[in-house]
């Protein structure tokens, strides 16, 4: 989503001759730079989701946390963000006896 300079508002795709452009819902304003990106190309450059695998846990912080399969107290943890920017991050439990591994969304 793309927001108009002058005014803030959210710009929207319109036909302009035979070409796609954005342009504010506001305003006149009208952006016809040629630099933009499809979805797909954005999304294929995107991060993946880090799996720490075994061994990796050895360097993550540990914290008292019961594991619900063992009952163990210690786990570590990481946190990932999972969801969108504006929402809290995953945390992930890795329990230090187990290895059985959970999350807890906030």
């Amino acid at each position: 989503m793309m927001f108009c300079p002058k005014c803030g508002s959210v710009m929207m795709p319109k036909k302009d001759k035979d070409k796609k452009v954005l342009a504010c819902s506001s305003c006149s304003y009208t952006d016809k730079s040629k630099e933009k990106k499809t979805l797909t190309e954005v999304l294929s450059k995107a991060e993946e989701i880090e799996i720490v695998t075994e061994g990796e846990e050895k360097t993550l912080p540990e914290i008292e946390m019961e594991c619900p399969k063992c009952g163990n107290k210690k786990a570590a943890y990481w946190l990932v963000q999972t969801r969108s920017g504006d929402e809290a991050e995953t945390k992930f439990y890795k329990c230090t006896k187990c290895k059985h591994t959970w999350r807890e969304y906030d």
